[in-house]
């Protein structure tokens, strides 16, 4: 991919796009578009006949849709990957490949709001097309719903104090920006701690503006659906919130409680695990940081 690119490198390139076993006529989709590194990867094993659909909600990763005729960039939430899909006439695909990933685009646009490095309107939206922003979550959301966003989705055990001095600072005014939002909270930021304490706030606050852990749920839920027998689901997670998901979900076919067993005890599951959990090399790691906490899990349709 090209360095002046501003999306990240694509993490665990080959072996994602290594677990689609691609055919090279067979209809593939990247629900992660983002800087297009995953979906050149997917155009190159793909024959004449192969076809490539894209899903990224972020209007800038328009920028970077590739021109090949194969290739169909739809700019909306992956959370509607069968409806879409539909309208294109497609009903089943060979694979599917997801990347949870926020990209390096987002976090180093400044007036995003997503990164603690700059001071920016708290937004954090993938779309600005959501009605839900940052802002709306830190001075709108009562005590409860704060305690429970910062504690689940940042694991941060502070939840409830933090949640408690963010509903006091809102009575002294509006708390309208990132760097307020950081004084609001800078007695829980001892320096040794600072900036990992700031990146589970601000990844909390994330996953509630745009809904990440439902729009993963929903999308799971229509794999199954989408993939011909054989296909493959490729998917890479970077938190425990994620990868617990995409595990529990391959293992069992849903999200919670045990599957149902037919009269021989056997369990009934659309997707079969591919192969061990992969993780990045030191190598990847040391050429891109973000890599560090990326877990690849692959499945296949029974």
């Amino acid at each position: 991919m090209s360095t002046s690119n501003p999306y990240h490198s694509p993490v665990l390139l080959h072996e994602s796009v290594d677990g689609l076993e691609i055919d090279e006529n067979g209809i593939y989709v990247d629900v992660t578009f983002g800087g297009g590194g995953h979906s050149k990867e997917i155009l190159k094993r793909l024959g004449g006949n192969g076809k490539l659909f894209a899903f990224d909600q972020d209007e800038d990763a328009r920028a970077n849709s590739l021109a090949d005729e194969r290739f169909v960039l739809i700019s909306e939430n992956f959370r509607y990957i069968t409806q879409f899909l539909k309208f294109y006439g497609i009903r089943k695909v060979d694979g599917v490949l997801a990347d949870f990933g926020v990209s390096s685009h987002q976090f180093d646009k400044a007036e995003r709001g997503f990164s603690t490095r700059f001071d920016a309107d708290l937004d954090m939206r993938m779309s600005n097309r959501n009605a839900l922003s940052a802002y709306q979550v830190v001075n709108n959301y009562s005590y409860d719903d704060l305690r429970k966003v910062l504690f689940d989705y940042g694991d941060l055990r502070n939840a409830n104090a933090m949640a408690k001095v963010l509903i006091g600072m809102r009575e002294e005014g509006e708390i309208k920006t990132t760097e307020a939002l950081k004084k609001a909270l800078a007695q829980f930021l001892p320096e040794h701690k600072k900036h990992k304490i700031l990146a589970q706030v601000y990844q909390a606050i994330r996953i509630e503006v745009n809904q990440e852990i439902a729009v993963i749920r929903e999308f799971l839920e229509q794999v199954p659906g989408l993939l011909q027998k054989g296909g493959r689901l490729s998917v890479i997670s970077y938190h425990s919130l994620e990868d617990r998901l995409v595990k529990r979900f391959i293992r069992a076919g849903q999200f919670e409680g045990e599957p149902e067993k037919d009269f021989y005890g056997n369990v009934n599951v659309p997707l079969k695990k591919v192969g061990p959990l992969i993780v990045p090399s030191k190598e990847e790691i040391a050429v891109n940081n973000r890599a560090r906490s990326a877990k690849l899990r692959i499945a296949e349709r029974i």
